[in-house]
């Protein structure tokens, strides 16, 4: 019998694909047009609960908030962040689908509609890496190359966009027990919103099923790293108490993507067991900032239409 590789992701049904690691399902990637955009959920944590939610706790008008996802709400005065905007983002294909021992990888377009002209304003592709770590942890690797179809376009100056992670209700600092961290070691909404940092945690406890009449709530938690490469960095961050956080990319400056020199950014998520670790923390973005970019480009191996290798 032919053994799979330890990291693969799997095309499913319903227009999504699942990350697995020696054969359990770590997250999942969503693309069906029955949402105005793609997202990743469930976020397994060690534990097997997923540590993030669709939807906010309390608020319907905050539906839009999809567990793991990229969104902006001023392209040329666009709203792509919301779900009552005409503006939608479309998987347009998919391009890789690659398992490995220490990996596993997923290349996509993602087209960004503004609902009136079948031609896309941006063309997003997307290189989503997951890579285990011991103990059921795993970091989420994302690189988006934000193309646009005329010569230029312009991000405008917001706090929302590109990468935002809605959490679990119970590691919600207001709604459970939970406690955001930043890089600079200050904790809480009021010591971090606006502020630069490398990094923001969101880490809390996540009761998971009952066995043996008891029911445990481990510490558990997501890493949200910018990347140094990235303009701007560190970023600024909006996080909310009520369970949210993302880089604010565009907070005090617009940002623009021409055709000759496209948007690059670059985000990772640590999926991790316990309270955040400061030391830990940075250990994983040097690893991280050492990493080439990656380009997709024309397979090379039979049966590959498409591959992912270093840019450099």
């Amino acid at each position: 019998m032919a053994i799979p590789e330890r990291c693969e992701v799997i095309p499913l049904a319903d227009h999504q694909a699942s990350f697995r690691v020696d054969g359990i399902e770590r997250f999942r990637w969503h693309f069906g047009t029955q949402y105005p955009r793609p997202f990743f959920y469930p976020m397994l944590g060690p534990g097997g609960e997923s540590l993030t939610r669709m939807g906010h706790p309390g608020a319907e008008n905050h539906d839009h908030h999809q567990s793991v996802w990229f969104a902006h709400n001023k392209v040329l005065g666009i709203n792509f962040w919301a779900n009552d905007s005409p503006a939608v983002i479309r998987q347009q294909r998919w391009l890789v689908y690659d398992d490995a021992r220490e990996f596993a990888r997923m290349a996509v377009l993602l087209d960004w509609l503004d609902g009136h002209d079948p031609r896309p304003l941006v063309e997003q592709e997307l290189i989503a890496t997951m890579r285990p770590l011991p103990d059921g942890e795993y970091l989420l690797e994302l690189q988006s190359t934000f193309r646009p179809n005329s010569d230029q376009i312009e991000f405008q100056q917001t706090n929302f966009g590109f990468l935002a992670v809605r959490m679990a209700k119970s590691i919600s600092a207001h709604f459970g027990e939970g406690q955001l961290t930043g890089a600079s070691g200050e904790q809480g909404e009021p010591n971090l919103f606006g502020k630069a940092n490398a990094w923001m945690d969101y880490s809390g406890p996540v009761p998971l099923p009952q066995r043996d009449g008891e029911r445990l709530a481990p510490t558990e938690g997501i890493t949200y790293f910018d990347h140094p490469a990235n303009p701007g960095y560190p970023a600024k961050w909006h996080v909310r108490q009520d369970g949210w956080m993302g880089a604010s990319s565009c907070r005090d400056t617009p940002l623009v993507t021409t055709r000759e020199q496209p948007l690059v950014l670059r985000y990772m998520l640590h999926i991790h067991s316990g309270a955040v670790q400061a030391d830990r923390c940075e250990r994983l973005a040097a690893t991280w900032a050492e990493r080439p970019l990656l380009k997709v480009q024309k397979g090379t191996r039979p049966h590959f239409q498409y591959e992912v290798v270093d840019a450099t």
